[in-house]
């Protein structure tokens, strides 16, 4: 744990270190079976997992094995506990989870801070209404993440929003070498004219607030990928009614058919017995209540 005063400095410090490594750390996949004790945060927070079949599930825990192993979560004034890291490695996992083959090169690092933040990483003072933050320049290859923000993703299913999902897609963003709302490497070339047009006509009715998009999505056109890539995560069935161009544009970057998906998360006064809310036909012990 660090604390407030030091964070800056250490973070700091922590790049330079990391980067006069002459040894450069091999990619590392998971050796040891998904920790049962880990499956209860995914099925009582992660509509998405839930909505999964049961290999599909497998797939999905063990990409989560494989985010941790290759990317720390270090806390700021703050404990990071088991739940904290598996949700931010689904956040993770969600948007690119049939891309089987993908692995984030462009992070290595996460800071996770107890609540917002301001723009250089403060605590206290003025403008701390940052969320969630992808680095540049020192903290290249970080992100910074409000634990707050973190899990009031997860616990709202009717907001449309999702900090962490929001700046793992900024990270696919980047990937061409810029944020700009144009995913180049999972969007083919004659697919991009066309969906620079539509953000720029639904960022158009966001600025006439004609549109039930977050309006932060107006910012520019960056902003607009990751805020709308939320919703097609969070409220899949409600874009694909309000918005059907723009949720077939987004099922096509991220080749997911997400209407399709019943995302849920289980009632809390569902039995081990009872039928499992997923309509599997299975007891609930028996699917998304195994372990």
């Amino acid at each position: 744990m660090l604390t407030s005063t030091i964070a800056v400095l250490f973070i700091g410090l922590l790049i330079y270190r990391q980067k006069s490594k002459k040894k450069v750390d091999k990619h590392r996949t998971p050796q040891v079976a998904f920790p049962p004790e880990w499956r209860p945060y995914l099925v009582e927070n992660v509509a998405f997992y839930n909505a999964l079949a049961f290999d599909e599930k497998d797939q999905f825990e063990f990409k989560i094995q494989e985010f941790l192993l290759n990317c720390s979560i270090v806390g700021v004034d703050t404990s990071v506990e088991n739940i904290d890291k598996v949700l931010i490695a689904a956040s993770a996992i969600i948007p690119i989870f049939n891309f089987p083959d993908w692995n984030y090169p462009n992070i290595s690092e996460i800071f996770l801070y107890p609540c917002m933040f301001n723009r250089d990483l403060e605590r206290t003072g003025p403008d701390r209404n940052v969320l969630g933050m992808v680095g540049n320049g020192f903290l290249e290859n970080k992100m910074i993440l409000s634990k707050n923000a973190l899990h009031l993703g997860f616990k709202n299913e009717s907001d449309k929003q999702n900090t962490a999902i929001h700046e793992f897609i900024h990270l696919i963003d980047k990937l061409d070498g810029k944020i700009d709302g144009i995913p180049e490497v999972l969007l083919e070339k004659q697919y991009v004219l066309p969906w620079i047009d539509l953000m720029t006509h639904k960022m158009e009715e966001i600025y006439e607030e004609e549109s039930d998009i977050n309006p932060y999505g107006g910012t520019n056109k960056a902003e607009f990928f990751s805020v709308v890539g939320e919703y097609f995560f969070e409220r899949p069935k409600l874009l694909a009614k309000k918005h059907p161009r723009l949720y077939n544009k987004l099922e096509l970057i991220f080749k997911q058919d997400m209407d399709d998906r019943n995302l849920f998360i289980p009632r809390t006064d569902v039995g081990r017995n009872d039928s499992c809310p997923c309509n599997s036909g299975k007891k609930y012990k028996k699917c998304c209540g195994r372990n």
